[in-house]
């Protein structure tokens, strides 16, 4: 029986196929959407999105919004005006950072394996919410970005799925970034993700038009190292040129120029 629109009810069998085939392709596809989407559902039930929507109700503002269900889309944010706020203001760097990473806030699945309304509505929240963890923690759309996010989501929300992928994906990256996520990045994820206030419970619709620092201050977020600046710090660095030298009385030798 469908309990709201979109919704997929689906059988054990169903539920044990997808949960394994788009676990699956979501590690050989991590930038397929769709698949990231339904294993998120199929980990994030019957335990995770229950307990998430308890400690949801146990606040104020999470009780707000199960209770109104607000959707984040670029007509519910009104984009222009939030680029006409302050330099300052959390919608401002939020809307520049959308620009910035030619990222909409439309493109966001609708949940629809998640038999209860209110559980589906959880998840929802928090896919909806993904841009503004990015935004506030000043990290781009990158996979080493990605990566961070993830483990900064998995440590403040614990939901199975972003854990995973934390894990996972950073053996997948170059040397370079591998070290520059377990020096710097994966360490900040976990620190500020435990200790900041769950950030489902944050309604950040009402919250535009306050300073950003002042709201991560209270969040109890810190911004790591600029990410974008690293990445091109590394990338302008002169390289190493092989160049092959002949010696009248030997075989070619490779010598490293400085």
């Amino acid at each position: 029986m469908q309990r709201y629109p979109g919704h997929v009810p689906l059988n054990t069998f169903q539920r044990l196929f997808l949960f394994a085939s788009s676990g699956i392709a979501a590690y050989i596809s991590p930038r397929r959407a769709d698949l990231v989407a339904t294993f998120g559902e199929m980990t994030s039930q019957p335990f995770f999105a229950r307990r998430l929507k308890k400690q949801m109700l146990s606040d104020p503002v999470g009780r707000e919004l199960l209770r109104e269900k607000p959707r984040i889309t670029s007509k519910t944010l009104n984009l222009d005006y939030l680029r006409s706020l302050p330099s300052n203001t959390l919608g401002n760097e939020y809307v520049q950072w959308l620009d910035k990473e030619n990222v909409s806030p439309d493109t966001r699945l609708p949940v629809r394996f998640i038999d209860d309304p209110d559980e589906a509505y959880v998840i929802q929240r928090y896919r909806e919410c993904h841009d503004f963890y990015h935004a506030i923690a000043g990290l781009p759309v990158v996979m080493e970005g990605e990566v961070a996010v993830k483990m900064f989501e998995f440590a403040n929300l614990g939901i199975p799925m972003t854990g995973l992928a934390a894990i996972s994906e950073p053996f997948k990256l170059p040397k370079s970034m591998q070290k520059r996520l377990f020096d710097i990045y994966l360490p900040w994820a976990v620190y500020n993700g435990f200790k900041a206030k769950c950030l489902l419970n944050v309604y950040w619709e009402k919250e535009l038009e306050r300073d950003a620092n002042e709201l991560r201050k209270e969040l109890g977020i810190s911004l790591p190292p600029d990410m974008r600046a690293m990445r091109a710090t590394r990338a302008m660095r002169p390289k190493r040129v092989v160049r092959n030298v002949i010696r009248p009385d030997s075989d070619p030798i490779y010598e490293k120029s400085n």
